[in-house]
């Protein structure tokens, strides 16, 4: 994520989980399945970001996941996976006279190669007076117009927000995807799905399921079956948007 804040476009959770697996690869147990289809590391990962948020090096806004300036500070102060790991598990605190860290610096171009001169030229011109009888021009075969893309994939027929806040919106019970209070809009236009909701002051929990059934269900980071998205929230409206390129839920 560091290395991602210099970057015009933000890499999204997913791409910052693989990012982490890549660097640190699972072990033998991290690596097993678990019921949901997903590995045991990546449980281990998503339950991680709630250590990381209360410390105060990681945030979730409206545009995702993103490293606080203290996160940045962290990277500096504590340079290793481990001195990391520590000071995130003992609650040591990023000291207040540790710079940011530096951009790194972009590669050069590659030097274009020089035209040739002008000697060569009129060598080549010369060469030409004398033409060759080239053989028969084969005419290529068109290739097929490149399909235009595809803003964005295609949509379940619902998506609803379950959670432990169902029953102030209107539902029998919690956790219920089929009530009609729980169901999102999509946003044809945006290619996403959006639901505002008026909630108390307190801590939440909620997953997006797609098409009524908890077979397809999405948590944190937009992982299939993974952990439930958390949130403490102050009081008031919020609206949740649920993106199914991503299969993440944003808040603001």
């Amino acid at each position: 994520m560091a290395a991602g804040s210099w970057e015009d476009q933000k890499p999204n959770g997913g791409e910052v989980l693989a990012q982490a697996v890549a660097r640190i690869p699972f072990t033998k147990e991290e690596s097993e399945l678990l019921s949901g289809g997903i590995p045991r590391g990546h449980k281990n990962l998503t339950k991680a970001t709630a250590d990381l948020v209360k410390a105060g090096w990681m945030a979730k806004g409206r545009s995702g996941w993103e490293i606080t300036e203290d996160g940045l500070k962290a990277t500096v102060a504590f340079k290793t996976v481990d001195a990391l790991s520590a000071a995130l598990a003992e609650g040591t605190p990023v000291p207040a006279d540790t710079p940011l860290p530096t951009k790194p610096v972009a590669k050069k171009p590659a030097a274009r190669k020089p035209a040739a001169t002008k000697s060569a030229a009129k060598t080549a011109a010369t060469t030409k007076k004398t033409p060759i009888k080239a053989a028969p021009r084969k005419t290529a075969a068109k290739a097929p117009a490149k399909a235009a893309a595809v803003e964005h994939k295609d949509q379940p027929a619902s998506v609803a927000l379950a959670g432990d806040f169902g029953t102030i919106l209107g539902s029998l019970v919690n956790w219920d995807p089929n009530h009609d209070r729980v169901q999102m809009k999509l946003d044809a236009k945006r290619g996403t799905w959006k639901l505002t909701a008026d909630l108390p002051a307190g801590k939440y929990s909620y997953k997006a399921v797609a098409n009524g059934s908890w077979d397809e269900n999405y948590g944190a980071f937009g992982l299939l079956d993974g952990a439930n998205h958390e949130f403490e929230h102050v009081g008031g409206e919020v609206t949740f948007h649920y993106d199914h390129a991503t299969n993440d839920v944003l808040r603001e």
